[in-house]
């Protein structure tokens, strides 16, 4: 898949690059001729893992205040799912995301030339949990939760959003569950391929998932939309990048297990679930149906819009 950008080269920081998306996007940026320099905590092996075509460095003072960026796309943060979200591990989730993203604007305030583009990553977690059988459709207009990962998303979301006082064009990219050869999937698959899959806590929660084709597709899609004069003023602050067709987890998986050849009836309590990560569990046991208004206002065509041709496209 060949992505374009821009119609120049352009200087662009990227976070987060070192994972599952961040690789693949860097390598999309250099094909495309942009020049790229990457936040990381280990510049070393983030040289390595580009092969010495990107320039590396482990803390925002090293970029000097007169060095031109043109784009940050920042994609940084620890992993959501894992330990408990205890007060530490809050604490630590939230510089991972927070703290990260403010040394961002800072540097920003100070720069001689500032960025035309921040695309920040969020995640539909700031919607909060949707009851099983509510049905309805949620967009960007609708309202956070009080919950950890709500106000994770949110208050992240507020700084990426500051930038703003230095002239800088800002979207914030609220990313649904992201299907590629790495990732949540292969976990996902794991029990249908040991012949395990079916509802998970009942199955009804409501799954909002995107290929990570698509989001590769639609952030070029916004960052050329926000660099063409006639289209640029139409570039929304959020989007949610999630494929058009939501589902419930237990339709998932049986559409998984159709093309894996498995059946999909074996029932996983959620109890012990619960009892294993705490509140992290709402990640699995309950969802939302979140659906990318902007980005079909916008003119975005999805190439896998449903699951069953994403997960064609992953598994086959």
């Amino acid at each position: 898949m060949t992505l374009h950008f821009s119609d120049t080269s352009e200087s662009v920081l990227v976070t987060g690059a070192t994972g599952f998306i961040g690789q693949l996007l860097v390598n999309k940026l250099l094909a495309d001729g942009q020049r790229v320099t990457v936040l990381t905590r280990n510049a070393k092996k983030a040289e390595i893992s580009f092969g010495g075509a990107v320039n590396c460095i482990e803390n925002m003072n090293e970029i000097p205040v007169n060095h031109r960026i043109d784009i940050i796309i920042n994609l940084a943060g620890a992993r959501i799912l894992g330990w408990w979200w205890t007060t530490a591990r809050q604490t630590f989730l939230r510089k991972s995301r927070i703290t990260l993203t403010q040394h961002l604007i800072d540097w920003i305030a100070k720069a001689d030339n500032k960025p035309k583009l921040l695309l920040s990553a969020s995640a539909i977690g700031y919607y909060g949990v949707q009851a099983k059988d509510d049905d309805s459709e949620l967009t960007e207009e609708s309202p956070t939760q009080n919950i950890f990962m709500a106000k994770l998303c949110h208050d992240w979301e507020i700084v990426a959003q500051s930038a703003r006082d230095y002239g800088v064009q800002v979207v914030c990219m609220r990313f649904g569950v992201v299907l590629g050869h790495q990732g949540p999937l292969p976990m996902l698959l794991l029990p249908i391929k040991l012949f395990l899959g079916g509802p998970l806590g009942g199955g009804k929660q409501w799954m909002s998932w995107i290929h990570v084709a698509d989001l590769l597709r639609a952030l070029a899609h916004i960052w050329t939309m926000s660099d063409d004069p006639d289209t640029k003023n139409l570039v929304k602050s959020v989007y949610n990048f999630t494929a058009p067709e939501t589902l419930t987890q237990v339709d998932f998986s049986k559409v998984a297990a159709k093309i894996l050849h498995r059946p999909s009836f074996f029932p996983t309590l959620g109890w012990p679930m619960r009892l294993a990560l705490g509140e992290q569990a709402d990640l699995l046991l309950e969802g939302q149906r979140v659906i990318p208004q902007n980005l079909l206002e916008s003119g975005f065509v999805f190439t896998y819009p449903d699951a069953e041709s994403a997960l064609r496209n992953l598994c086959e």
